[in-house]
């Protein structure tokens, strides 16, 4: 796994402590007693073999972990580690409300989380990298399983200034399109959430350009780029005084699941936190503009 990780024979050796002839030889070993080639060695990826052999070995550690955590459940608090993924836009209001009930409720779990898009966290959830991850849906993995958490307005920010500004509102996508504007790439369950939404109604929209990274693409906004369709947290309440955000005629809010492996029983530190996680979120009592919770009634974003 540390090849996989890392890259290289020489990497590996020295994030395990270890010199680069062991690494060798253990693999070579494996090889030997599969009767397979492993790992290439003039570029030192993961053969075919070895993807299978690497996937396999992820599940084996993260059960042998469980059994650890599994019984000191039956003989005092939980403790272990647990990395949780999160896309952006959840990590800005959820993670705060994760850490202060944490250190209340499983002060000896440590708790790793990965900020990223669909794209990045969904494989690491798949190969064991990460335990759980909060994402935006649709899931592509069949490995995956997911609950749902919220949902949240897609909008257009632009500056106050811009000419949108001043358009009637809600949107329509006719009238969007007469403008250029920046997008999500193509692919990703947002830009597939606004292309199915305008393609309804027989618009193509015009990309200034795409990108995979909500972030970047309201810092972009932010810096005088042009306006951008999001979700709505992406507008923090520090921003509203110069940037608004638009509400969009005929487009579905955009839903986030907490994803977990659909195989395998978790180890008690995991299930501490996916039942932390869904807790705090359904009881939360100020969520940011334009994200409901489940029940909750759905107000125009202005």
């Amino acid at each position: 796994m540390g090849i996989a990780d890392y890259g290289t024979f020489s990497a590996a050796a020295d994030v395990l402590g270890t010199v680069q002839s062991n690494i060798s030889s253990r693999v070579a070993r494996l090889e030997s007693e599969l009767a397979t080639e492993l790992v290439d060695r003039s570029t030192g990826a993961l053969s075919e073999s070895g993807a299978v052999v690497v996937e396999r070995a992820r599940r084996v550690l993260h059960e042998v972990r469980a059994i650890a955590s599994d019984i000191s459940e039956l003989h005092a608090d939980i403790r272990g580690d647990v990395t949780l993924g999160m896309i952006g836009t959840a990590g800005r209001w959820v993670v705060p409300l994760l850490l202060e009930s944490l250190r209340a409720n499983f002060p000896h779990l440590t708790l790793r989380i990965s900020e990223g898009t669909n794209s990045a966290l969904e494989p690491r959830l798949v190969n064991g990298q990460l335990d759980l991850a909060v994402l935006a849906w649709p899931i592509v993995a069949p490995e995956l399983t997911e609950t749902d958490l919220f949902t949240e307005d897609l909008v257009v920010i632009a500056h106050r200034d811009h000419p949108l500004a001043r358009e009637p509102r809600p949107l329509s996508f006719a009238t969007i399109a007469r403008y250029d504007v920046l997008l999500p790439l193509q692919g990703t369950p947002i830009r597939r959430e606004i292309d199915d939404a305008s393609r309804a109604v027989g618009v193509e929209l015009n990309a200034l350009v795409e990108l995979d990274g909500l972030r970047t693409i309201a810092s972009m906004t932010f810096d005088g780029h042009g306006p951008s369709i999001l979700p709505a947290t992406m507008l923090s309440p520090h921003l509203r005084a110069t940037f608004v955000a638009l509400e969009i005629e005929g487009i579905a809010r955009r839903r986030v699941v907490l994803t977990a492996r659909r195989y395998g029983f978790p180890p008690a530190p995991v299930r501490a936190i996916q039942s932390l996680l869904i807790d705090v979120v359904t009881h939360a009592t100020n969520t940011p503009q334009g994200v409901y919770l489940p029940g909750q009634p759905v107000s125009a974003t202005s």
